[in-house]
């Protein structure tokens, strides 16, 4: 007990005698310190007094997939900040392979008494996985925000970015380039921003090819090899690293972008504009779209109706040197080409 007090009262500039009024419930202490005695405990993993688990901690989880895809810390330091300016301690969970599941953050996060939870890219995207843990969170009246799309019966306020809006941008781009042959790669099958895609594209050309991956960069440079073995000349990819793979895949075929193959991505993350050559990109705002996500969640802690309705944010075409007017027929790689590398 007086190693907990010393870390509790360390942790939040107050006296031990301070932070054990707090938690015996005894008067003389302001709002704001008791707040900032429980946030601490939280913080620093210690259980409440069983008078005080009742409350809710001034803590939000931010629960994402990983932290490789420079979109997520991206998103994870506008939602930490406005968390931060609104009175909340941001809680960063990340999965790893073989470790902590999203369901399991959902457990722990529980636990904690948080005060919400914003997703990130979360299994609420995939119509196939399980969602049990989501339920969870309906039962506890839990006030929860999910970015960018789910699956229908979700509940939940959702902030995205049009993806169909994206992909209208960029298929006009490259066919006023001249492209004919264009392909998308996206995301696994039962993802639902990528059948948002899919569906826009095909709603402008009903023949776009498509190929599926995994959202890295070997899945990107896989899905496009067996693309560029087609005769593809034009890529519409559903993430950065996607198209970081496709080119990858075209330089491996000894093709030039964009003078053989043209390739969009879709997040603008960092460093796409340092990339050789800098990536033409559908940039999501992160910013805005980061803020609406915070203001909804607070908005449902403090028991304001708040609406539960998608939530859109218009896309921008970031056009810079990965694409280029379509190759001229004798320039087109052949659909059984490979490179001897």
């Amino acid at each position: 007990m007086t190693r907990r007090l010393a870390e509790v009262a360390k942790k939040v500039g107050v006296s031990e005698a301070t932070v054990s009024r707090v938690l015996n419930g005894k008067p003389g202490v302001s709002d704001g310190t008791r707040a900032a005695v429980l946030t601490a405990l939280d913080v620093l993993g210690y259980e409440r007094p069983t008078q005080l688990r009742g409350e809710r901690a001034r803590l939000v989880g931010m629960v994402m997939p990983e932290l490789q895809n420079p979109i997520f810390p991206a998103f994870a330091e506008v939602v930490g900040g406005a968390l931060a300016q609104q009175g909340f301690t941001p809680v960063l969970c990340t999965q790893t392979a073989g470790g902590v599941s999203e369901a399991d953050y959902v457990e722990l996060l529980l636990q904690q008494h948080v005060s919400g939870v914003v997703f990130f890219g979360g299994l609420y995207a995939q119509a196939e996985s399980p969602h049990d843990h989501y339920a969870r969170l309906a039962e506890r009246n839990l006030p929860t925000v999910l970015m960018n799309a789910a699956i229908d019966h979700l509940d939940f306020p959702r902030v995205s970015c049009d993806d169909a809006v994206a992909v209208e941008q960029a298929m006009n781009h490259l066919i006023s380039l001249g492209h004919q042959r264009i392909a998308l790669v996206l995301g696994p099958p039962d993802h639902v921003p990528s059948r948002r895609k899919l569906a826009a594209a095909r709603r402008v050309d009903p023949s776009v090819t498509v190929e599926h991956a995994l959202f890295t960069l070997e899945g990107g440079q896989a899905a496009a090899s067996r693309l560029l073995a087609r005769g593809i000349t034009a890529f519409i990819c559903a993430s950065d690293l996607l198209a970081l793979g496709t080119i990858r895949a075209a330089r491996r075929r000894r093709l030039s972008v964009p003078e053989d193959v043209s390739v969009i991505g879709y997040d603008d993350s960092s460093l796409m504009n340092c990339t050789e050559p800098p990536l033409t990109t559908v940039r999501q705002p992160i910013e805005a779209m980061g803020r609406a996500a915070v203001d909804l969640l607070a908005g449902e802690i403090s028991g304001a109706s708040v609406d539960h309705d998608e939530l859109f944010f218009e896309p921008e075409l970031v056009v810079r040197g990965s694409t280029g007017p379509a190759p001229h027929a004798s320039r087109l790689p052949h659909p059984e080409s490979r490179a001897n590398v």
